[in-house]
């Protein structure tokens, strides 16, 4: 079963994540704010989902994550229009920014990759 850890404010997308990953049987732990993304990423996840217009300060959680754990895939996803903000997220770490539409369309393919 696959490891994923999101840091997802937004109701809407942390329904769609849940239900994605139970259809693809994908472990997933969400965070509302980075002190609570520290703690689930002490479990080892392979991914880490980062909304990336979430409060709580988004890029600082990455830079966090990042200090301690090069090598997890980091995924952030934003509005297509947030050019500069998607700048900043890939020099604080995220493997890959994508715009929110392609995100949801492409979420089961994302998951499926951190399976074991």
């Amino acid at each position: 079963m696959g490891r994923v850890v999101a840091l997802v404010d937004d109701l809407f997308f942390q329904m769609k994540l849940a239900e994605t990953a139970k259809q693809l049987g994908v472990e997933v732990k969400v965070a509302t704010n980075s002190d609570a993304l520290a703690g689930l990423m002490e479990s080892g996840p392979k991914l880490l989902i980062v909304d990336l217009n979430a409060r709580g300060q988004p890029l600082q959680a990455i830079k966090r994550v990042r200090q301690t754990n090069k090598d997890i895939r980091v995924v952030g996803f934003l509005s297509h229009v947030q050019t500069q903000l998607a700048a900043q997220a890939q020099a604080a770490g995220c493997s890959e920014v994508l715009p929110r539409s392609s995100f949801t369309q492409n979420l089961a393919a994302i998951l499926s990759a951190s399976k074991d």
